[in-house]
């Protein structure tokens, strides 16, 4: 019983705490996060791929290419822990669809038995005296079915964040995680964007797009008084989940 409590409790507690933070930043703007290392949030987990099997290149005297080498001069392109790299975030999406669906049908079946070697007689004496041995059985069916659905959605996000390379991979590849928030009055906005890249798709001015970005996680979105206007009350959210009607 006090387990089960517990849980019903939970989903109260939790707006509770928003609740008590918004209380706190009365007559002032929101407070921002200060800058920390993402590595060391909890929700930070180390990524792992599929790598590989790993190749040792022999030594060769008196030569100046190394083998596995991408470039002959060093690259001043960000590829070790720490390095800074800005993440371009370009997404233009445009959805329309529409379906129409209908059905019909229609069945009919009819049994009888009006001879049976003379036994049909017996009928009326066991069923009703108005029986017709012809049509024992009688049954029909109708079904109709009409279904509309559309679809339309028209998204455009353009954002540029510098994220700084959490891991290496084995394979080369790079982890990298770019945190971002802008005040403006009483509206804080809050970026985050996430994923693995590979070092060859990094430009020249250290950029990389999105769509070159595996496993991206990209967050847009904020608190403040116009985010507080615009989402309902906590207890109607509850309401509308725990509702059965």
């Amino acid at each position: 019983m006090r387990m089960a409590a517990s849980l019903l409790a939970l989903p109260l507690l939790l707006p509770a705490c928003t609740s008590l933070t918004r209380l706190s930043e009365i007559g002032r703007p929101p407070t921002m996060t200060p800058p920390s290392d993402p590595t060391k949030t909890e929700t930070y987990r180390p990524l792992t791929m599929p790598m590989p099997s790993p190749e040792v290149a022999a030594p060769e005297a008196n030569a100046l290419w190394r083998t596995g080498s991408r470039a002959f001069f060093k690259d001043q392109r960000a590829a070790q822990v720490g390095d800074i790299v800005t993440v371009l975030v370009n997404i233009t999406d445009a959805a329309d669809l529409k379906n129409n669906t209908t059905a019909g049908r229609t069945g009919a079946e009819t049994m009888g038995l009006p001879n049976m070697f003379g036994l049909e007689a017996m009928l009326p004496r066991i069923l009703a005296k108005a029986v017709n041995p012809a049509q024992l059985v009688s049954a029909s069916s109708a079904n109709n079915n009409a279904g509309t659905a559309e679809l339309k959605r028209n998204e455009t996000v353009t954002l540029r964040v510098a994220g700084v390379i959490t891991q290496v991979l084995p394979n080369g590849n790079l982890v990298v995680s770019a945190r971002q928030e802008v005040r403006v009055n009483s509206e804080l906005r809050q970026l985050q964007v996430s994923g693995v890249i590979r070092s060859q798709d990094i430009a020249s001015d250290n950029t990389v797009q999105h769509d070159r970005m595996a496993e991206a996680r990209i967050s847009y979105g904020g608190r403040g008084q116009l985010t507080d206007v615009q989402n309902p009350r906590w207890g109607q959210q509850a309401l509308d989940v725990l509702l059965p009607f």
